[in-house]
């Protein structure tokens, strides 16, 4: 059959269209596996530029790009926990780093996700401890947290996963938002305004020591408030997932005690995207190259096979579980 060069035409554009969606479909993949050697896209929700979700993400961006064939992967700046769980929910990010308290509300519906439940979501790691942080001007004379009680409080971005540690502390000592000046300033705006004197004191959930403590320590004399021993085991029998830790002395510039407080741990947390395969590349990559993340942030030494599974609040990506059964 003769074919006119206009039916010619609409063939020829017919089969390049096919071949640009069989393409298309090859190089997107299904499920995160992208089989058919295609890049991988995985998009880490990380948290504030100046906290430590920031760097250790980064970190573990570039692990995965250098480890992982045909990976592209790259880290963004968030909202952090909470933010970072509804990214995860709508697939705008594969993997992220979360608190293991935020994602334990996040998966049995309570808290900020009361009647919301986010049911999808699978552990890659848990990572390190994120410390509990009041941290206030050695001038202001404030010594305890009760000592709070009418000032002026930076609590943590409004319904971050620090401000839900803040107030679940200040609980623990009879203190409400009614009894002080709320301020819901993230980590950077709350150093920024402690230096400023328009905060008396500034809250933080970050791995010890946090930048922008560092950098308010650079310049003025700090104090950190405990959390005293009663008051954390009261928190601990309420809320499982916190566990007591020590700040060592000399953690800050100029202040020179060992402080008791909680902490809370930071994890990996998968989104549907991550099928098992992906699951297992990941966690083989980040746990066969921990240097980078040493040398990425302090808190990179808590991060090992040995704390992999510690605080982990829900259940492990199915990848994960056979990496880390491997080391057995």
């Amino acid at each position: 059959m003769k074919l006119s060069f206009h039916n010619m035409k609409k063939i020829l554009t017919a089969g390049l269209v096919a071949v640009a969606a069989t393409a298309m479909l090859v190089g997107c993949g299904g499920g995160g596996d992208n089989a058919g050697g295609g890049k991988k896209f995985v998009n880490i929700a990380t948290g504030g530029t100046a906290g430590t979700y920031y760097p250790i993400g980064g970190a573990i961006a570039e692990i995965l790009n250098g480890n992982i064939e045909g990976m592209n992967a790259s880290a963004q700046s968030t909202g952090a926990s909470v933010a970072n769980i509804n990214m995860l929910k709508d697939g705008s990010v594969d993997i992220a780093i979360v608190q293991n308290d935020i994602t334990y509300y996040a998966v049995h519906g309570t808290e900020m996700f009361k009647d919301n439940p986010v049911p999808d979501l699978k552990g890659i790691a848990s990572l390190y401890p994120e410390t509990c942080q009041f941290v206030t001007l050695d001038a202001s004379g404030i010594k305890n947290i009760k000592d709070l009680k009418g000032k002026r409080v930076a609590v943590g971005a409004a319904g971050s996963g620090a401000e839900a540690n803040a107030r679940q502390i200040l609980e623990a000592y009879g203190i409400t938002y009614n009894d002080i000046e709320v301020q819901y300033l993230s980590f950077a705006e709350g150093a920024s305004a402690l230096k400023d004197g328009n905060v008396d004191a500034a809250f933080l959930t970050a791995g010890y020591p946090t930048s922008s403590v560092q950098d308010i320590a650079s310049q003025n004399k700090v104090r950190l408030l405990p959390v005293e021993d009663d008051k954390a085991d009261a928190l601990i029998a309420k809320y499982p997932f916190y566990t007591k830790t020590v700040i060592p002395a000399g953690s800050y510039a100029g202040f020179d005690e060992d402080v008791k407080t909680i902490s809370v741990m930071s994890m990996l947390v998968a989104g549907k995207t991550v099928d098992d395969k992906l699951g297992y590349d990941i966690t083989k990559a980040i746990f066969t190259h921990l240097d980078r993340l040493q040398a990425a942030h302090a808190v990179g030494k808590f991060i090992t096979v040995e704390n992999a599974q510690k605080g982990m609040s829900l259940d492990l990506n199915a990848g994960s579980k056979k990496f880390f059964d491997e080391q057995k």
